[in-house]
């Protein structure tokens, strides 16, 4: 699976300590990630991770563009929700596409906590589910 990962800059440390503690399932996944979260993430696990811009120079613009092509399965986004943003409609946006494409979400490691354990039972590949092979 493809998963995007992003993180703002008061949550990106939490995303790395997950990453760490979740460092065996992702690295059976392909991974991307706005700038400055896949550089911390890369150097804590040394998860290959492919590196977009900054959020706020684009990053989260780039992965939307992946959504909208159907090259992201899903997405971790660790969201402050008590710091207003500059770029917050950039996110209201990247949020909207997961909604129209069915990429599932989590914007708080409870959320993330759960996707991950449901992925490393396989229970996320939902692609398959809607084209069966018998």
């Amino acid at each position: 699976m493809n998963i995007a990962l992003i993180a703002h800059d008061s949550k990106k440390e939490l995303l790395v300590q997950f990453c760490i503690a979740y460092c065996g399932i992702l690295s059976r996944h392909n991974l991307c990630a706005t700038g400055t979260t896949g550089k911390m993430v890369a150097q804590a696990t040394g998860l290959n991770i492919q590196r977009y811009l900054s959020g706020s120079q684009g990053g989260d613009q780039q992965i939307s563009a992946r959504i909208s092509c159907n090259e992201i399965d899903l997405l971790l986004f660790f969201r402050d929700p008590l710091s207003p943003k500059p770029h917050e409609p950039n996110e209201m946006n990247l949020l909207r596409l997961c909604d129209v494409h069915n990429i599932p979400v989590a914007t708080n490691i409870a959320t993330a906590e759960a996707l991950i354990h449901a992925l490393e039972r396989g229970d996320l590949d939902w692609r398959q589910l809607l084209n069966p092979v018998n």
